[in-house]
Formats: structure tokens, C-alpha cells, sequence
């Protein structure tokens, strides 16, 4: 049985959920820190780098902060994110294999979905919460308002791809969505002021 209620949770921390890609271990903790001091607490570490489960379990050590796995494409990769310490899961995309699996592990798991069908095969699984993704090049944002005019106030979003520091506002905007996900907010070499300072300003927009 999937559990909206979990996903709300995660999904309703904070306005810009960053999307890290960590190349470095030893930055993973400096890097969680500096993002909870800014007040961004819910972190997704995407497993596109070597040293990305071991940066799950580095920055689950920062206190407050709520950290889940990005980039998850099978029940494989799904079960070494949880073994590492990932409290939530996010796909590119959706299958029934990975919404049996967060099942399973009882994880709050966040699909991809591009378009209307992608969204009614989670309807489907009895899943009500999506990852917009790619957002900017699925269309933007006319794009997910004529989506959610089709399914109504049940279906919520986390658009993510292309999202930027200023266009972030005019998403939050939207009623159908509950945070955006970003990677601007650690883009560039490391810096843990320049990073907390735009932690600071993104956890002000609202949604």
C-alpha cells in the first residue's frame, strides 16, 4: 500500500529539494551542513557518482537533515540507496517494479512522469505524487498546468530539470505543485557560504 501521507512529508519540508551530484565524499557532510544552516533539509544525493552511497551515509549524519537517493532506476539500486541511509527515493521515471519495491521497503518514492500516461499508470499503482521531469524541456510550465487541469487537486508535482533560481518562484506558483527540485543551489566549485547564502534565499519562496 503506498503511503501519500509519508511522501507529503518529505515533499512539504522545503520549497527547493537541491538535487546533488557528489563527485567528493569528503564533501558530502560540508556540503548537507551548509544546506540544513541555509534551511534547505531535504536533500537528494543522485547515485551518478561512485562515492554517491557513501555521501548518503555521510550527510544522514548532519542533524535535520532528511536525505533520500536520486537517479534510482531499478529495485537493485533501491535497496543499496535504503542500505546506505536513504529516507526517500526519486526515479527519472516510473515502473511497477520500483513502486512494488518502495512498497516493500516501505520508502516514500518520488517517479518521473513526462506526460499524461505516465501519471495514469501511477494513478494505477496508487501513486498521487510525481517528479515532473524533465520539466523545462517537457514543455515548462504550460505544460504541467494543462496535466494537473486534467487530474485534478489529488495529483501534486516536484518539477525538476531546468529549473533555475529565478524561474523557481513562478513554478512554486503553480497549485499543483509542492516543491521543486534544483540544482543551482551547490552548482559550481564547493563554497559552504556561497551555498548556504542560496539555501537562505531558496527556503524563503513559497509555495
Amino acid at each position: 500500500m503506498i503511503d501519500t501521507a509519508k511522501l507529503d512529508a518529505v515533499m512539504s519540508r522545503c520549497p527547493v529539494m537541491p538535487v546533488l551530484v557528489v563527485n567528493d565524499v569528503a564533501l558530502a557532510r560540508p556540503m548537507a551542513e551548509a544546506l540544513v544552516a541555509g534551511g534547505l533539509s531535504t536533500l537528494e544525493v543522485t547515485l551518478r557518482t561512485p562515492c554517491a552511497l557513501e555521501a548518503i551515509e555521510e550527510m544522514s549524519k548532519v542533524p535535520g537533515a532528511l536525505v533520500g537517493a536520486g537517479t534510482v532506476l531499478n529495485p537493485s539500486d533501491m535497496d543499496r540507496a535504503v542500505k546506505a541511509g536513504a529516507r526517500f527515493i526519486v526515479s527519472p521515471g516510473l515502473t511497477e517494479a520500483l513502486a512494488k519495491a518502495s512498497v516493500e521497503h516501505d520508502v516514500p518514492f518520488l517517479p518521473g512522469v513526462a506526460n499524461a500516461g505516465d501519471i495514469m499508470r501511477g494513478l494505477d499503482l496508487g501513486l498521487s505524487r510525481f517528479k515532473f521531469f524533465p520539466a523545462v524541456t517537457n514543455g515548462g510550465i504550460p505544460a504541467l498546468k494543462s496535466l494537473a487541469s486534467v487530474f485534478g487537486s489529488n495529483v501534486r508535482f516536484c518539477p525538476t530539470g531546468g529549473i533555475t533560481e529565478e524561474s523557481a518562484p513562478d513554478w512554486l506558483a503553480l497549485p499543483s505543485v509542492a516543491c521543486v527540485g534544483g540544482s543551482w543551489v551547490t552548482a559550481g566549485t564547493f563554497d559552504a557560504d556561497k551555498v548556504r547564502q542560496r539555501a537562505t534565499a531558496a527556503a524563503l519562496f513559497t509555495v
